[in-house]
């Protein structure tokens, strides 16, 4: 896990410049024959559930005029589209709840325990969910809560074959992060380049 402030080179924080990035992610090359139970829980522990730790205890701090910027992967946004029509119908609701969605992840889990696992987008919904409190509790603050892919990226998850530089990789965060004072969108949303 790691939580970054993040700040433009050259530039120093200033009072109103309080942008929140979380980068949480497990994704082993190979299962190394561990059980597809025991691989993804481990990696739904840490890419959902610490996220929304993270989260939960974080974005009270947040100032107005925040933003929060919880890094995911296109493969998140592609396997929400591979949902049953049922669960992306509930996944992409207006009404879905954050323990709602805590419920769908355990019964993932278990589900993946009997071998019988569907694949989700969990960290993408959490975002809107998170985005909508974030309106609803405290929306005279102009804080903006995203997620996003920054690509396939040379790092030491992804390997020396991706595409992007960490350099490439880091514009699509930056830019979410760097949001104007005043701007209202994106918001709630899963961007990538």
């Amino acid at each position: 896990m790691r939580t970054e402030r993040t700040q433009p080179a050259g530039h120093s924080l200033s009072s109103s410049y309080h942008p929140l990035k979380s980068v949480y992610a497990v994704a082993p090359r190979s299962r190394g024959g561990r059980p597809l139970f025991s691989f993804l829980k481990g990696g739904k522990k840490t890419n959902f559930f610490s996220t929304r730790d993270m989260l939960t205890h974080f974005l009270p701090l947040i100032k107005a005029g925040g933003r929060v910027v919880n890094v995911s992967s296109f493969v998140s946004f592609r396997t929400l589209n591979n949902c049953s029509p049922a669960l992306q119908q509930r996944f992409r609701s207006e009404d879905i709840t954050e323990d709602e969605l805590v419920r769908l992840m355990q019964r993932f889990v278990a589900e993946t325990q009997k071998g019988k696992h569907k694949e989700d987008g969990c960290l993408t919904t959490l975002s809107m969910i998170q985005a909508r409190s974030l309106s609803k509790e405290r929306p005279n603050d102009g804080i903006l809560l995203n997620a996003c892919c920054p690509g396939w990226v040379r790092t030491d998850m992804a390997g020396d074959k991706a595409p992007k530089s960490p350099d490439e990789g880091a514009i699509t965060p930056v830019y979410l992060a760097l949001l104007p004072p005043g701007a209202t969108e994106p918001h709630g949303k899963f961007v990538s380049d």
